[in-house]
């Protein structure tokens, strides 16, 4: 059976790249971390490979704003790759700053499947960079291929300054939520929605992570890279150590799914 291939797209900035070759290895996929550059000089095509990342860091120094300037290549150097890769069903994941590269580039929400940007992520009410282990609980009836088999709250880390997910209105939010596209919200230990610091960036009704209509394209705040092990959570010789970490089910998902089309 052909392996799949996944393309860890980096640029300046990005520093989570090699937890998440890492990740997806446990999986059985083969990962290779690629520079944005040796796309837009043709050396090498995202059509090539069958899972796109786009992992967490501070792309470019996040200079304009998060993720904005790597949303910008994406939306007006890589527009026909991009589109290609999108139409073939392949999945595309972005974590953290990688969501923030998806959202202001179009490709999420996408809702009606039109590319453009109808949510952001945006300075955390705390008015600080958080940096802390948060719980996640999984939406019900979310149309989302990463986060099948999730059915009980996890637990992972979070490190941005600009996290708080909001929509351009109301009509925006419950459109997201009417077509199940509203993936993960922070909650606290025992699963109900909570305040700060269980939800670490305000966002609204606490969402962590969307996907597209396909729930092909997904991207979600908190880093499930950084708990692929179990003995990356800092409880675990506490709490008892997991079989897998919380988040390496996100990756093996994304994995199973690639296979499945390729056989």
């Amino acid at each position: 059976m052909k392996k799949v291939r996944v393309i860890i797209l980096r640029t300046a900035g990005t520093n989570c790249d090699e937890e998440t070759e890492f990740a997806f290895g446990i999986c059985g996929a083969d990962g290779e971390r690629v520079h944005i550059n040796e796309i837009l000089n043709g050396k090498k095509h995202i059509s090539d490979y069958h899972i796109l990342t786009i992992p967490g860091g501070f792309t470019y120094g996040d200079d304009i704003a998060g993720g904005k300037i790597m949303a910008n290549e994406l939306k007006y150097k890589l527009s026909e790759e991009m589109e290609e890769f999108v139409r073939e069903g392949k999945p595309i994941l972005g974590i953290c700053n990688g969501f923030q590269i998806l959202v202001k580039a179009g490709y999420l929400p996408a809702l009606n499947g039109k590319r453009e940007q109808t949510v952001t992520l945006t300075w955390n009410d705390s008015g600080k960079f958080e940096d802390r282990w948060i719980y996640l609980k999984k939406v019900e009836n979310d149309r989302c291929i990463f986060t099948r088999g999730i059915e009980k709250p996890i637990t992972l880390p979070v490190a941005h300054a600009e996290g708080k997910f909001i929509t351009k209105d109301e009509k925006i939010l419950k459109d997201l939520k009417k077509k199940g596209q509203v993936v993960l919200q922070y909650v606290d230990r025992e699963g109900n929605p909570a305040g700060y610091p269980h939800n670490p960036n305000g966002s609204v009704e606490g969402i962590a992570g969307i996907c597209d209509p396909t729930g092909r394209i997904f991207g979600l705040m908190p880093h499930p890279e950084r708990h692929s092990l179990p003995t990356q959570h800092p409880r675990w010789t506490r709490e008892g150590l997991k079989k897998e970490g919380d988040g390496l089910i996100i990756f093996r998902n994304a994995v199973d799914f690639a296979r499945d089309c390729l056989s």
